[in-house]
């Protein structure tokens, strides 16, 4: 287990632009194979209808799927390539949270799974995803450090 790995990607994943500009609360927790993404949830997240909308859970369920697959792949950083989400409740109060799990590996190809959470502990959405490495380094350029 490479702790300082998983410190370095923490911290590139609440440092990104899009975490610190759209989002007012994240959390994350990664270790091999597996990642935790928490968000609480803000009106802001809102659709019409009073519920956060579905690109939020898009974008939760990526992130975990993509943290777990990139804590086992420690030169280069990933890429989604694919990934499928299917919505169960509406979530409009307190924190979520996306727990991903590595599913397959190749040598060019990675399989991850997510889940969404609401507060009560109840799964409110999850997805499946394909990964594939890029050329890009992982370096203090992007924001592993």
């Amino acid at each position: 287990m490479d702790k300082s790995h998983f410190e370095k990607l923490e911290k590139m994943y609440l440092q990104a632009n899009v975490n610190t500009m759209i989002f007012d609360t994240t959390t994350c927790k990664i270790s091999e194979e597996y990642s935790e993404i928490g968000l609480t949830i803000s009106e802001k997240y809102f659709h019409a209808l009073g519920a956060i909308h579905g690109s939020i859970y898009f974008k939760l369920l990526d992130d975990a799927a993509f943290f777990a697959v990139n804590s086992i792949v420690k030169d280069v950083f990933v890429l989604t390539t694919s990934f499928n989400i299917n919505l169960i409740r509406p979530a409009n109060q307190g924190v979520i949270k996306a727990i991903g799990r590595l599913k397959y590996k190749s040598p060019s190809l990675f399989t991850a799974q997510s889940t969404l959470y609401n507060e009560a502990g109840k799964e409110i959405a999850f997805g499946t995803g394909n990964f594939a490495k890029s050329k890009i380094l992982l370096s203090e350029d992007i924001g592993y450090k």
